[in-house]
C-alpha cells in the first residue's frame, strides 16, 4: 500500500501539542483539522482518556449537499485523501464531487499522522506510549470514526469506502450503524482477515521487533512485494542492474524501505498491522450471515472492488464477500480493478476509479 508522503509530512508530523478547545470542530475547511472527542473505550476494555482524532473534510457540510462521504485511508495513510494519495478522485467534478458532496478523511485511530497513538503522550507517564499503545481493532477504528462523525454533526452517510485497512474499517463503519449508510465500497479487502495475510504481516512485525529500524525498512520491503504483482515487478524491473550491479528490483525495494522509516514507526505499523490481524465483520455478532443480514435489514448497498492480480486480498476475497451479502438480502455488486500493479492498483488506476465511485454514487 503505496502512498505519497509529501504533503501528510508537511501537514503534520504527530499528534497536536494543543488542540483549541471547540463547541464544534470545524468543516469544509480543505486543511488538517483536529477534533478532541473526550475518553473512548476500546473493544478490549481498555480506556484512552481523551481520543484525538486528525481528519479533513471538504465540500459542503450537512443539510447543505447531496450528502456527505467517507474514505478511509490504507495502512500508513493519513487523512489528506484529498490533497494527496486520492487527490485525482476528490474535488469538484471529480467521482467525490465537492461541489455536491461532503467528503471526510479521518486518521485513523491509533495511526501515524496526528490521531492519538503509539507516539501520543500516555498522561498517566507523561512520555509516549510507545509500544504500551492498547492493542485496537478494526471495529474500535470504525467506532472511533463515528464518535468523530457525530462531533462534526455528520449522522448519515450517502457512501463509506477505502482500500485495504481502510475497506475493512469502512465495513465496519457500516456494520457499527447500518441504518445510517447508504453504500459502502469495501475494495481489496475482505469480511475477515485470512492466514496468508497474517503470516506475512507476523514476519514484518517480528521484524521490527527484532531489528528495529532496520527491521521496519525490511518490513516495508516485505509488504511491497504483496502490495504489487509479478507482471509489475517484470515490468519494471525484469534483470536490470543499477550501475553498481545491484538488481534494480533490489534497489527499489531498498529505497521504499528507506522512506518508510524516515516518515514513520515501528510502535505505529504493530498497532495497524494488528487491526487488520483482527478484522471479522462476523466477531460477536452472531457470525459474518447476522452481521450481513444487518445490511440487508437498513437496505445498506454493498459494493465490493476486487482487484486482477492482488495476491494479499485478492478477487476471491471479496467476491466471496459479495456472494454473502447477496445470499443474506443485501443488495450488491461486484466490480473488479483491471490493473498490472496488484494490490495497489486502488492507488494509482484513476480512470477505473473514476467511474465505479461515480456508479456507487448514483446507485446509493
Amino acid at each position: 500500500m503505496t502512498t505519497r508522503t509529501t504533503l501528510e509530512a508537511r501537514h503534520v508530523a504527530g499528534p497536536p501539542a494543543a488542540v483549541a478547545t471547540r463547541d464544534r470542530p470545524p468543516l469544509s475547511t480543505g486543511r488538517l483539522e483536529f477534533a478532541e472527542l473526550g475518553p473512548f473505550e476500546l473493544e478490549s476494555s481498555v480506556r484512552i482518556p481523551n481520543l484525538t482524532l486528525a481528519y479533513r473534510h471538504d465540500g459542503p457540510p450537512p443539510g447543505s449537499a447531496e450528502g456527505q462521504v467517507v474514505v478511509v485511508h490504507a495502512l500508513t495513510g493519513s487523512a489528506d485523501a484529498a490533497g494527496d494519495w486520492w487527490a485525482p478522485l476528490i474535488g469538484p467534478g471529480r467521482a467525490l464531487d465537492t461541489d455536491r458532496f461532503g467528503v471526510l478523511c479521518g486518521n485513523l485511530l491509533g495511526g501515524r499522522y496526528g490521531s492519538t497513538g503509539a507516539r501520543s503522550r500516555d498522561p498517566s507517564t507523561g512520555r509516549p506510549y510507545g509500544r504500551d499503545f492498547p492493542a485496537v481493532t478494526t471495529r474500535d477504528q470504525a467506532r472511533a470514526t463515528w464518535a468523530l462523525l457525530d462531533a462534526l454533526g455528520i449522522d448519515r452517510l450517502a457512501l463509506v469506502t477505502g482500500g485495504s485497512l481502510g475497506g475493512m474499517v469502512a465495513l465496519e463503519v457500516a456494520m457499527t450503524r447500518p441504518d445510517a449508510v447508504d453504500h459502502v465500497l469495501p475494495i481489496a479487502a475482505p469480511a475477515v482477515t485470512g492466514g496468508l495475510a497474517v503470516a506475512w504481516n507476523h514476519i514484518q512485525v517480528r521484524l521490527i521487533d527484532a531489528l528495529g529500524s532496520d527491521g521496519l525498512s525490511l518490513a516495508r520491503q516485505l509488504a511491497m512485494t504483496t502490495y504489487r504483482s509479478e507482471l509489475d515487478f517484470d515490468g519494471r524491473f525484469g534483470r536490470s542492474l543499477q550501475p553498481d550491479g545491484t538488481p534494480s528490483v533490489v534497489s527499489y525495494l531498498e529505497h521504499q524501505g528507506e522512506k518508510l522509516v524516515e516518515r514513520f514507526d515501528g510502535d505505529t505499523y504493530r498497532v495497524l498491522v494488528g487491526a487488520m490481524d483482527a478484522h471479522d465483520v462476523g466477531r460477536s455478532r452472531g457470525g459474518l450471515s447476522a452481521a450481513l443480514s444487518a445490511l440487508a435489514a437498513a437496505g445498506t448497498r454493498l459494493t465490493g472492488l476486487g482487484i486482477e492480480g492482488d495476491i494479499l486480498y485478492g478477487p476471491r476475497q471479496v467476491g466471496a464477500l459479495v456472494e454473502d451479502a447477496r445470499r443474506e438480502g443485501v443488495s450488491t455488486a461486484y466490480r473488479e480493478l483491471r490493473s498490472t500493479k496488484g494490490h495497489d492498483a486502488f492507488l494509482v488506476e484513476w480512470a477505473q476509479l473514476d467511474d465505479i465511485l461515480r456508479e456507487a454514487l448514483e446507485a446509493g
